[in-house]
């Protein structure tokens, strides 16, 4: 199955998005300062190659191949990620704020949704083979509700530079007062607490 990932890869490569965020280019590439060999492999990114015949997680997990990882990138307006979902497993609400996602799923079943800025739900469940888009910017989700078996899937971001706010992470595991969040969560501090102590050590 995951040798299937460079075909799909190839086929998910043709797909422009049209809602790019980086800013135009005046040069055909960007390369990083003092760099100044150019050749084929400044363009090639093997990062996807552990992958192959590699163990099946046991959490959530996500490779990128973003301007950080992959320096060519850099004002392309593209990026990608690969995301593996054991069974029962979540990729929590986050956003990207500089890129929609283009999300491809390859094998198994996904629960997915986003929350537009009317607080509107939108979900689907995905099959094998569908494509789903996160529009930029917007609160998402993926879930893996299958007990007994994997996901995989691929995004394609309209950025090289995407950016991930994990809603969880960015709200419970920084230093806002516990006062404040519970306030704003119409609760207790004690319960802030326990939430923060759940999380700590999983951003």
């Amino acid at each position: 199955m995951k040798t299937m990932f460079f075909i799909i890869a190839l086929i998910l490569s043709a797909i422009n998005e049209s809602t790019a965020g980086d800013p135009d280019i005046l040069s055909d590439f960007i390369l990083p300062p003092g760099n100044t060999t150019v050749d084929g492999n400044f363009f090639t990114y093997t990062g996807m190659r552990v992958l192959l015949d590699a163990p099946e997680p046991k959490t959530f997990k996500v490779l990128k191949a973003s301007m950080a990882e992959f320096p060519a990138l850099n004002g392309q307006s593209v990026s990608y990620a690969v995301l593996e979902f054991p069974p029962n497993s979540v990729n929590p609400p986050h956003t990207h704020p500089r890129a929609s996602e283009l999300l491809f799923l390859i094998d198994g079943t996904l629960e997915v949704g986003f929350v537009d800025t009317t607080n509107k739900l939108f979900t689907q469940t995905l099959q094998m083979g569908d494509i789903f888009v996160f529009p930029k910017g917007l609160v998402h989700f993926q879930y893996n509700v299958d007990k007994k078996y994997d996901a995989f899937a691929v995004s394609a971001f309209g950025s090289a530079n995407a950016g991930t706010v994990s809603v969880p992470n960015s709200v419970f595991n920084s230093t806002i007062d516990d006062e404040i969040l519970a306030l704003s969560f119409k609760t207790d501090v004690y319960t802030i607490q326990k939430i923060k102590a759940g999380l700590a050590g999983k951003n």
